[in-house]
């Protein structure tokens, strides 16, 4: 939640577990990625090096590298279709793996996709476990975390005039967004 206030887009990571309860999310870990209000997009290199890191401290993929939490910056946790085709593409390939959303109203939803025996989606209740233990918040690390790995990108709709169906040409970001809606962006 505290990741989530910083900013007005949304911010994405990758849920840490440990090995004995792999859906027990214990840390949450961002890496390099340019944000806007309706999509998160992380740096392919710094994927690499953060799945490195975690092999080199021990983890196995499964235990970080399976669980998608990210946030939306409005009330609804709900899965765009950029959400749904960004998972297919970057999970798909898994055996399993999670989509959590936690929304800045303070709604979740989270969703485990599932391939064996046939491709399933399991709805599954959010909840913070206060029997395990915790040790504190890190509140200025979490925020160094954050500015170090989040470019916010506030996307503001080009305007377009009356009658007319396109993006006005002289807009610095026209390229950008235009390639935007063709296909979803990396994640």
């Amino acid at each position: 939640m505290f990741l989530r206030d910083l900013g007005p887009t949304e911010v994405g990571g990758f849920g840490i577990a440990e090995s004995e309860d792999l859906l027990f999310v214990q840390d949450v870990m961002l890496v390099e990625q340019h944000c806007t209000e309706t999509f998160t997009s992380l740096d392919d290199l710094a994927v690499a090096e953060f799945f490195e890191d975690q092999v080199d401290l021990g983890r196995k993929p499964e235990q970080f590298g399976r669980i998608w939490i990210h946030t939306h910056p409005g009330n609804s946790p709900e899965p765009s279709p950029t959400d749904h085709d960004t998972f297919q593409r970057v999970f798909g390939g898994c055996g399993w793996a999670v989509m959590a959303i936690l929304a800045r109203s303070g709604n979740t939803q989270a969703e485990l996709h599932w391939k064996a025996g046939g491709p399933v989606s399991i709805p599954l209740d959010v909840e913070v476990d206060f029997t395990k233990p915790f040790p504190g918040s890190g509140e200025a690390a979490w925020e160094e975390e954050y500015h170090d790995a989040v470019q916010e990108e506030l996307w503001n709709p080009p305007s377009i005039q009356a009658g007319s169906s396109r993006i006005p040409e002289d807009d610095p970001l026209q390229a950008e967004f235009a390639s935007f809606f063709r296909e979803p962006p990396p994640f």
